[in-house]
């Protein structure tokens, strides 16, 4: 099943709700006139909220490990709103709370 393909300026989070910013989008391709994010792109968390006893396994850093199988952006695939995503250095998961809808890939 496909899935929107993230961009520079969509709206993504760790889990615990620190904002997660691209490091180097790909742009050479745009959706909705923002460059496209592929999987090997890592991201830059910052303002974890993870508690404080555990606050040594904060969010730092996160990347998408599954994207698209079918459409590739420099030869990578493209990192997918509904791909398999991790932080470091403890293993949550980022959320995408808002990103474009009207380009899909598989």
């Amino acid at each position: 099943m496909g899935g929107a393909i993230l961009h520079l300026g969509a709206s993504i989070t760790c889990s615990h709700g620190g904002p997660a910013t691209p490091s180097a989008p790909y742009a050479r391709v745009t959706v909705s006139g923002r460059p496209v994010v592929t999987v090997a792109v890592p991201y830059a968390i910052d303002y974890c909220n993870l508690p404080a006893p555990a606050a040594a396994l904060r969010c730092t850093a996160g990347e998408w490990l599954q994207g698209s199988t079918r459409v590739f952006a420099g030869g990578r695939p493209l990192a997918l709103d509904n791909g398999t995503s991790m932080c470091v250095p403890n293993g949550a998961a980022m959320l995408v709370l808002e990103c474009q809808t009207r380009v899909t890939a598989l």
